[in-house]
């Protein structure tokens, strides 16, 4: 375990004119975690083991205009899903920010959803947001990150690389009472913050099913 605390930095572009829906930013940040703790770059592999030996925060930021192309320009990957596109960076220290991040703002990230998400497609993974805790749309970002994270830590390695095969198609969703509650029965991973930001610390935030039933609403 690293004694060296690292923080995971993801940044969402929020351009005035044309937000990202809410749905979209939360799966581009899911698929972006993913995306960076599988990483083969040699570069950052060592900083990506290092912060999973320790705790995996998470600290999402946003950026428009020339914000956002100097983001671009710092070593990372950008993943893109529907509206959104969340730029994601090898962990750091978290007293190490480069300039071009630490001045992005980080509190207060909401997003909305013009229209109700679809129902996902069948068998396709599942981030569950807990209907009992109120985030902002940030710090959703980082409890689904969390959780896609855990879910990918729970799986088989053969289902695991197979599903990075295919680019970590996911889907997230503000659970129903119904579908919260099977999922904690059914011993799904959980997420529980440590309560840094906007939460009580140890709330249950976020859970992953990778082959979700069909649960009545």
């Amino acid at each position: 375990m690293s004694d060296v605390e690292r923080v995971l930095p993801l940044v969402v572009r929020v351009e005035r004119a044309e937000p990202p829906t809410r749905t979209d930013a939360l799966e581009a940040a899911a698929r972006a975690v993913l995306v960076m703790v599988t990483t083969a770059e040699p570069d950052w592999r060592d900083a990506v083991d290092a912060w999973q030996g320790n705790r995996i925060r998470k600290v999402v930021r946003r950026a428009r205009g020339s914000e956002w192309r100097r983001a671009a320009e710092l070593p990372g990957v950008t993943v893109q899903s529907g509206t959104a596109e969340v730029r994601v960076y090898p962990p750091i220290p978290v007293d190490e920010w480069p300039r071009d991040l630490a001045r992005l703002q980080v509190s207060g990230t909401e997003l909305d959803d013009p229209a109700a998400p679809g129902v996902p497609d069948p068998g396709t993974p599942l981030v569950l947001l807990s209907p009992d805790v109120e985030m902002t749309a940030g710090k959703a970002m980082a409890q689904a990150g969390h959780a896609a994270q855990l879910g990918l830590w729970s799986l088989d390695p053969a289902v695991a690389a197979r599903w990075a095969a295919d680019g970590f198609p996911l889907a997230v969703r503000t659970a129903s009472g119904a579908q919260w509650a099977a999922a904690r029965r059914s011993g799904a991973p959980v997420v529980r913050d440590a309560g840094f930001t906007e939460v009580t610390p140890g709330s249950a935030t976020a859970a992953f099913v990778f082959a979700p039933a069909p649960v009545a609403r």
